[in-house]
Order: structure tokens, then C-alpha cells, then sequence
């Protein structure tokens, strides 16, 4: 049996700061939707995003020339992430819960492994499948310890639509995974989060720039933007990129199983959530699994 690659460890530190951002994420998103409706907030978000990724490019001058060819897929993974995940991910918490939702989203690893099989012939090893199986365990053991089996049975049409951004989140994956063999992750987010601004244009101002300039601007709507923009839109998406880049897309999702987790740490210290010893297992099951998921053995899923 094979430990952990050291060389991974940088990647892994990535994906671990990814998944910390999109874990709060719900929580500021929570907070917005108390001002605005889900496509202004993806809206601005993006904007914010592109503005700063950007600047990046130019300060560091790493401009990187777009094949004619690939625009379709960047077009393309566009529509299904920023777009159409944002659209779901921000509807669904509006018709349930951030915890729900983040529950709901951190499903994605199970269905990963067979796409990325499908499409690029990326193999599990037992053990690593056996890991995404516990860490998926031990996030049900916290949605019991939070006793939100009765409030999901409550909001089906949120679950549903949380459903619709799993779904999206799998199929962008694989038109990621095609981008990053020519192009940096930077470049990547920057110009799919532009691609998405244009997508979102037209529903926000038909469905909600009326409700957008009657909203009073504070410190919470800006600092909630800041935060989602920079750290949620921008750095996450780039460390996501970055981890499928070196590990695929079955190792690269497995990390989402830890979205619930820092949902819940989070909502304790900013929402004052309970935290009881269930939650506490519940959370070590998923590292637990998060960290066999990532081990190396030498019989491999076919």
C-alpha cells in the first residue's frame, strides 16, 4: 500500500482551500438573499470575479491566445458553470437551507467516478472508491445530527434544483478537464466567469434590475459580494482547476465532501448552529474517507 504522493501536497492544499471557500459560500449567499434575488447575486459576483482575475492576468502579463477551436468549449462550459450551476446552487438555497444545499452539492463525487470513467478512462482503486462510500457516510450522519431529515422531506422543489446544479457541476467537469491540457487555470475561470456575465445579462435585467437599484447599498451586501467574488468565484474555481489538472476529476470531487463540513464550522461561529458529538463524528468519517479516497494501491477499478 502506497501512501500519499508529497508531490500532491500542494494540490491538495488547493482543493482543501477550495472546498473551505465554497463551504462559507452558502452562508454569504444566505446573507444576500435576504437583499436580492439569485441572478442579481450571480450577476455581481461575476463581475467582481472577472474584474480581479483580470487584473491578474495583466499584472502578471501570462495573456494566454484562445484557439478558435477550443471558444466552443469554453462557450460551452461556460453555460453549464457559471451559469446554469450558479442558477440552481442559488435558487436551491433560496427554497431550502445553506446546509441542505451544501449537503445536496457534496453528492458530486459519487457520480464523478463513472463520467470520468466514460469519458476519459480515469480508474478508482478499491480503496480509493471505498473512501468516497465512507466520506459520503459520514455526511449523513451529520445531516442526522442536525436533524434535517424531516426539513429536506419539507423542501423538495430546493432539492430538486440543487439536484440540477450536481448535474451541471459533472458535465462542466469534463469540459474542464479537455481545457486544462492548454490552458492555465487563471485563464480558464476568467474567461468562462466573462462568458458568464454575458449568459446572465438578459435575465438580470429583465427578471430583476428593478428590485436591484431599490436596495439600499451596506457594509454586509458589499463585504458578502467581496468575498464571494474574490474568494468563491475567482480563487476557489482556479484551485479547483488546478487540483483536476494533476489528480482527474473523480479524485478532484471526492474534496467535496468537505463543503458540509466547513458549512457547519462556519455556521457555528457565525450563526451560532449547535455542535454535537454526532456532528463531530460525522466530520471525522469524512476525512477519514476523503483520505483513503486519495490513496494509491495497485488493483484498480475497471
Amino acid at each position: 500500500m502506497i501512501p500519499l504522493k508529497r508531490s500532491n501536497l500542494p494540490v491538495y492544499l488547493y482543493a482543501i482551500t477550495a472546498m473551505l471557500f465554497w463551504g462559507i459560500s452558502f452562508i454569504w449567499t444566505s446573507i444576500l438573499l435576504k437583499y436580492y434575488q439569485p441572478v442579481t447575486i450571480i450577476f455581481i459576483r461575476l463581475i467582481f470575479s472577472s474584474l480581479f482575475l483580470f487584473f491578474i492576468i495583466f499584472i502578471t502579463k501570462k495573456w494566454e491566445k484562445i484557439a478558435r477551436k477550443d471558444w466552443i468549449f469554453f462557450v460551452i462550459s461556460a453555460f453549464f458553470n457559471p451559469f446554469l450551476y450558479f442558477l440552481c446552487e442559488n435558487y436551491g438555497v433560496k427554497y431550502s437551507t445553506s446546509t441542505v444545499a451544501s449537503v445536496i452539492i457534496a453528492t458530486i463525487p459519487l457520480f464523478s467516478p463513472l463520467a470520468a470513467f466514460l469519458f476519459f478512462r480515469e480508474k478508482l482503486t478499491w480503496m480509493n472508491f471505498a473512501g468516497i462510500i465512507i466520506s459520503f457516510g459520514g455526511i449523513w450522519l451529520m445531516l442526522l445530527a442536525m436533524g434535517m431529515s424531516m426539513e429536506m422531506n419539507g423542501e423538495n422543489r430546493g432539492i430538486l434544483i440543487l439536484f440540477g446544479a450536481v448535474m451541471s457541476s459533472l458535465i462542466y467537469s469534463l469540459f474542464l478537464r479537455r481545457l486544462t491540457k492548454n490552458y492555465s487555470p487563471v485563464t480558464i475561470i476568467a474567461w468562462q466567469n466573462l462568458i458568464g456575465i454575458f449568459l446572465f445579462l438578459p435575465l438580470f435585467f429583465i427578471l430583476e434590475y428593478r428590485r436591484f437599484i431599490e436596495v439600499p447599498i451596506n457594509s454586509e451586501i458589499v463585504y458578502s459580494f467581496l468575498f464571494l467574488s474574490i474568494l468563491c468565484s475567482s480563487l476557489a474555481f482556479v484551485f479547483y482547476t488546478k487540483t483536476i489538472q494533476v489528480l482527474g476529476i473523480s479524485k478532484a470531487n471526492i474534496f467535496s465532501n468537505l463543503i458540509p463540513v466547513f458549512t457547519a464550522i462556519f455556521s457555528f461561529f457565525m450563526l451560532s448552529e449547535r455542535f454535537t458529538w454526532i456532528k463531530i463524528l460525522g466530520i471525522a468519517i469524512v476525512i477519514a474517507g476523503l483520505y483513503l479516497s486519495q490513496r494509491n494501491h495497485n488493483r484498480e477499478i475497471n
